[in-house]
């Protein structure tokens, strides 16, 4: 889906006139966080938003789990997947699977690290600690009960913030401000931007650590694309940072095209972004999410093998807290289950 732009504005008429039914969705989320999730047996992480849309969850799975597999940790992430037809829960498993059965999100974090997927998070617990689990990772999944956190980091991107602050449908948020700040354990701003300062500030005043980070490219991406003039494509949460992205990387965007969240391309859709490329001698480039509903069983097909990935990783400013969040979250889950 393609988000209202009155989400990201000021008070609107809109946004006013849904109110009724975003006090009424706000209560029975607010309610439904309250319930208490089954212990999986071991630390659990969850990486999650406030808000619907991207702001850089994925690859701030895989910076944890980076920073896991340093501690000596065997992660396995464990996300609903999203988009994809299979209930589960099943391994991802990126030769046989596509986007459309799993997911854009596992599907791309199962070429990294075990992923295991389940439409309902607590049957696939069991599944993912036979993959030798010992840490879960949730991709997702912060106002879900199904599953008791250990510790929930949620995510924000510094330019877009929360947006207008309201609930769905009268703005982007999943559940009231007040119960989701109160269930987290670490807030990351993604960005040099200003939008998220006054929720950073309230984390920090309640002594919850703030972590500031930024997307940085992989050097082969921005090689492949140095010198280039390149048409641009996305379909995911907020196909703008993307593009703002490459500008700041230096790449020429000459054009750019935004699709809803996850939408699936068809052949159509590739060839005429390839057509209007080729007229005007630009480089068909998009985001490695958007790459990985174009592969079938772990490859592209021949038609969509010009299109360029354009690859980051999420650098944190201070490498330092987030390892010892990570240290003390696992020591204090471990600690409280053996006193169970």
């Amino acid at each position: 889906m393609r988000e209202p732009a009155f989400w990201h504005g000021p008070a609107s008429l809109k946004s006013h006139l849904l109110q009724p039914l975003a006090t009424l969705y706000g209560a029975v989320a607010a309610k439904r966080l309250e319930r208490k999730g089954i212990d999986a047996g071991i630390p659990v992480f969850c990486v999650g938003n406030y808000h619907m849309g991207g702001a850089g969850k994925t690859p701030t799975v895989l910076a944890l789990a980076r920073l896991l597999r340093e501690l000596g940790e065997v992660p396995v992430v464990l996300s609903r997947g999203y988009g994809g037809q299979l209930r589960g829960p099943v391994k991802v498993d990126p030769s046989r699977h596509s986007a459309a059965d799993v997911g854009d999100e596992p599907l791309m974090l199962a070429e990294r690290l075990p992923v295991v997927i389940a439409r309902d998070r607590a049957d696939g617990v069991a599944l993912a600690k036979s993959q030798g689990a010992s840490v879960l990772l949730m991709d997702d999944g912060f106002q879900n009960p199904a599953v008791a956190k250990d510790a929930s980091i949620i995510v924000i991107d510094s330019h877009r913030g929360l947006g207008n602050g309201k609930v769905f449908p009268a703005g982007p948020l999943r559940a009231p401000l007040p119960p989701q700040i109160a269930r987290t354990d670490a807030l990351v701003v993604v960005g040099d931007g200003s939008a998220a300062k006054m929720l950073a500030t309230e984390m920090a005043v309640r002594g919850k650590p703030v972590l500031a980070a930024r997307l940085k490219p992989d050097d082969a991406s921005l090689t492949s694309l140095q010198g280039r003039r390149v048409l641009a494509f996305a379909g995911i949460g907020d196909p703008a940072r993307f593009f703002n992205t490459l500008r700041k990387c230096g790449v020429d965007v000459v054009s750019e095209r935004a699709f809803p969240d996850h939408h699936m391309f068809s052949k159509a859709d590739i060839d005429s972004l390839l057509s209007e490329a080729k007229r005007d001698g630009l480089t068909l480039v998009t985001t490695e999410k958007d790459l990985a509903r174009l592969k079938l069983r772990g490859e592209l097909p021949v038609w969509a093998q010009a299109v360029v990935p354009f690859a980051v990783t999420l650098e944190f400013e201070d490498g330092a807290v987030l390892r010892k969040l990570v240290s003390d979250s696992l020591f204090k889950a471990r600690e409280n289950r053996l006193r169970a």
